[in-house]
C-alpha cells in the first residue's frame, strides 16, 4: 500500500495516464497471443505423455485390451477432476464463448484458463474420441477476457479480447494463422472493422509464431503427393460438396439428439461414466481408427494409404475387397458421432473440431473410392483433403474457415478452386436445413444468440439498468382525486405508477386519461386513484434481455411499460424513446473504428 491506495489501482491509474485504451489493446492482443500459444502447446504436450504412457506402458505386446479400458478410464478421471475440482460444467467450450458474449457481458470465469486444458488431456490422451481445440479455444478466450477484465475495460473491448484469445488457441494449435482470424469473424460472429482486425491479427501470428518455435514449420498434415486441379472434375467437386452439406446435417442433428437423450436417460454421473466408457471401449475395438482424435488416420488417407486404418480392425478377417473396405468406413463415420458423445456425454472434455475433420476426410474418400469403383477417376488423396474442408463448413456453417484451415493444415495452398467448390456447396446444402450451426444452435433456440445483426448485437449490449427510468412520481389506490392533483402539480411526467403500501405494482394513471375531469373540484372526493388507474398493456421484469423488451414493445404498440420484480414490486418505467436514445449511443460505441 502507498499512501492507503492498493498498488493494483496505482498501476491502473498510471495505465489510464500513460497509455490510451487502444495501444493497450494491441499490448494486451499479443499477450493474450503468447499465453494462447503456450496454452495450446501445454495441451499438446499433456496429450503427447498421455498417449506414450498408454501406448508404451500399459500396451505391451499382445496386451491390447487396454485400448478397451483405458478410454474408460480417462471419461472416469476427467468426470471427477470437473465433479470434484473445477464444480463447473466446462463442456461445449464455444457454445459457452458465445454465451459469455450474448449474455454474460463478455466475462469468462477465471479456471477456464486451465480447466479445459486439464480435462481435455486427460480425455484425449486416454483415447477419447473427440478433440482438443475446442477446449482450447475456450482457454484462449478465457485469457483474453480476463486480462482485459483485470485491466477494466469496457464490454466491447472485453469481447474483441475474446475474439483474440479464440484466434491466437486456433493459431497455436493448428499454425493456421487466417484460419484463426476468419474463425472468429465467422464462428463467434464478431464484426470485422479496423479497430479489430489489428489485434485478431497480432493474437493469431503470434501464437503461430511461437507454435513454430515448438514444433517446427511443417504443416500438421504435410501432404507427400497430391495432384493438381483439373477442370474436368468441378461436377465431381460440388457431388462432394453436397454430400459433405447432408453429412454435416446427420452430423448436427445426431449429435444434438444423442445429447439430449444422454442427458435425459441417465442422471447419475458414475453411471454416465461406466455407459460412455463401455460404449467407446466396444467402438473402439471394432473400429480402431475411432480411438483419440483420429488425426494419424487423416494423414494416412489424404497420403493415399487407405490400407493401415482398415487393417487394424476384426472386421479385416472378413476379407480386404473394395466394397468391404467402403462399408468399413462409412460405419467409422456414422459411428463417429457415438463415439463423440458417449466421450462428451460420459463426463469427458472435448470438442468437435476433430471429429469434423475426420469425418470430412472419410467422407471425402469414401466419395472418390465410389466413383473410382463405378470407373469415374478421381484422385482420393484430393478428395480426401477437400472433404477436411466441406464438412468443417457444414457443421460450423463456416465455409471460410474450412477453407482456409485446410489449405493452411496441409499446405495445399494450390488447391483452393476445389475447397472453396467443395466448401460452398456444403454450406449451401446446410442452410437450407439448419439456420445455425451446433455451437449455436442451442443458445438460438433459447433466444440467446448474438448474431451478425448489428441490431441484435447493439441490443444485446444494452441492460435493463442503461435504460430503467425511476424519476416517476408513485401514487396510492386509496388516494383521492384531489390528492392526486397536488401531485400532479410537483411532477414533470404524465405517467404515475400506482403502487400499495408493500410497494406492489397495481397499474397505471396516465395525466391524458384524467384531463377531463380534474379541474372539476366537486369530484376531488369522489373518485379515487382505483377508480381511475388502469393495467398496463404489459409488464416488464427486471433481469429480461432487451431484445425481449423491444420484442414486447412491438407487439404491445406501447409508449411506456412497467418494470417489476419476481415478487411484482414495482421497480421504474422503461420507454421506447429512452431505448432508441441509449441504443445510439451503443451503436456508436460499438462500431467506432
Amino acid at each position: 500500500m502507498i499512501k492507503n491506495k492498493p498498488i493494483y489501482d496505482i498501476c491502473i491509474e498510471w495505465r489510464e495516464r500513460h497509455i490510451n485504451e487502444k495501444q493497450l489493446v494491441l499490448i494486451l492482443s499479443f499477450f493474450v497471443g503468447v499465453l494462447s500459444a503456450l496454452a495450446a502447446a501445454l495441451l499438446k504436450q499433456l496429450i503427447h505423455l498421455i498417449r506414450y504412457f498408454v501406448e508404451h506402458v500399459l500396451v505391451t505386446g499382445e496386451n491390447t485390451i487396454w485400448y478397451f479400458i483405458c478410454p474408460m478410464i480417462g471419461i472416469a478421471l476427467a468426470a471427477m477432476f470437473v465433479r470434484f475440482v473445477v464444480k463447473d460444467d466446462i463442456s461445449h467450450g464455444i457454445t459457452k464463448i458465445l454465451y459469455a458474449i450474448a449474455q454474460r457481458k463478455s466475462i469468462i470465469k477465471l479456471h477456464n484458463t486451465w480447466s479445459s486444458i486439464v480435462g481435455s488431456a486427460i480425455t484425449i490422451g486416454f483415447g477419447g474420441s473427440v478433440g482438443a481445440e475446442a477446449p482450447i479455444v475456450l482457454t484462449g478466450a478465457a485469457i483474453g477476457s480476463n486480462l482485459a477484465k483485470l485491466f477494466r475495460l469496457d464490454q466491447k473491448t472485453m469481447m474483441l479480447m475474446i475474439g483474440c484469445g479464440a484466434a491466437g488457441a486456433i493459431g497455436g494449435i493448428f499454425e493456421a494463422p487466417i484460419a484463426g482470424l476468419v474463425f472468429t469473424l465467422e464462428v463467434l460472429m464478431m464484426d470485422l472493422t479496423m479497430t479489430s482486425v489489428a489485434p485478431l491479427l497480432i493474437s493469431s501470428v503470434t501464437a503461430t509464431v511461437i507454435s513454430y518455435v515448438f514444433n517446427g514449420t511443417e504443416p500438421m498434415f504435410a501432404l507427400q503427393t497430391v495432384e493438381p486441379f483439373a477442370i474436368e472434375r468441378i461436377p465431381w467437386y460440388i457431388l462432394l460438396g453436397i454430400v459433405c452439406g447432408f453429412i454435416s446435417l446427420y452430423f448436427i442433428r445426431s449429435m444434438n439428439s444423442l445429447e439430449q437423450w444422454f442427458k435425459r436417460a441417465v442422471q447419475t454421473w458414475w453411471i454416465k461414466v461406466i455407459l460412455g466408457g463401455i460404449t467407446l471401449g466396444l467402438l473402439i475395438y471394432l473400429f480402431p481408427p475411432l480411438y483419440g482424435e483420429g488425426y494419424d488416420v487423416i494423414i494416412q488417407l489424404i497420403n493415399g494409404d487407405s490400407s493401415s486404418a482398415f487393417a487394424m480392425s476384426p472386421i479385416a478377417q472378413w476379407g480386404t475387397g473394395m466394397w468391404i473396405i467402403v462399408a468399413y468406413f462409412i460405419g467409422i463415420v456414422l459411428l463417429k458421432i457415438v463415439a463423440s458423445v458417449a466421450t462428451n456425454g460420459g463426463g469427458g472434455v472435448g470438442g468437435i473440431f476433430a471429429p469434423s475433420l475426420f469425418m470430412g476426410a472419410l467422407v471425402g474418400f469414401i466419395t472418390a473410392r465410389i466413383l473410382n469403383i463405378l470407373g469415374i477417376t478421381v484422385p482420393e488423396t484430393n478428395f480426401a483433403l477437400v472433404g477436411m474442408s466441406g464438412l468443417m463448413s457444414g457443421v460450423m456453417h463456416a465455409p471460410l474457415t474450412g477453407i482456409f484451415l485446410i489449405a493452411e493444415l496441409t499446405g495445399g495452398y494450390h488447391l483452393f478452386l476445389p475447397l472453396m467448390i467443395v466448401s460452398i456447396s456444403s454450406f449451401l446444402v446446410i442452410k437450407l436445413f439448419e439456420q445455425h450451426s451446433l455451437y449455436a444452435m442451442r443458445l438460438a433456440q433459447k433466444g440467446e444468440l448474438i448474431t451478425h445483426n448489428k441490431d441484435r448485437s447493439v441490443l444485446t449490449l444494452l441492460k435493463m439498468d442503461n435504460v430503467l427510468e425511476t424519476d416517476l412520481i408513485t401514487v396510492t389506490p386509496e388516494m383521492t382525486l384531489g390528492e392526486l392533483i397536488k401531485v400532479i402539480s410537483s411532477s414533470k411526467r404524465n405517467i404515475f405508477p400506482v403502487v400499495d403500501k408493500s410497494g406492489k405494482f397495481k397499474g397505471v394513471l396516465l395525466l391524458d386519461e384524467i384531463r377531463n375531469i380534474m379541474f372539476q373540484p366537486r369530484l376531488y372526493e369522489r373518485f379515487t386513484v382505483r377508480d381511475l388507474m388502469n393495467s398496463p398493456q404489459a409488464l416488464l421484469t427486471h433481469d429480461m434481455t432487451m431484445d425481449k423488451v423491444m420484442e414486447i414493445f412491438e407487439d404491445t404498440g406501447a409508449w411506456n411499460l412497467p418494470v417489476v420484480d419476481n415478487h411484482k414490486k414495482y421497480i421504474g418505467f422503461v420507454s421506447k424513446s429512452k431505448i432508441f436514445e441509449s441504443y445510439r449511443h451503443v451503436l456508436v460505441h460499438f462500431s467506432e473504428e
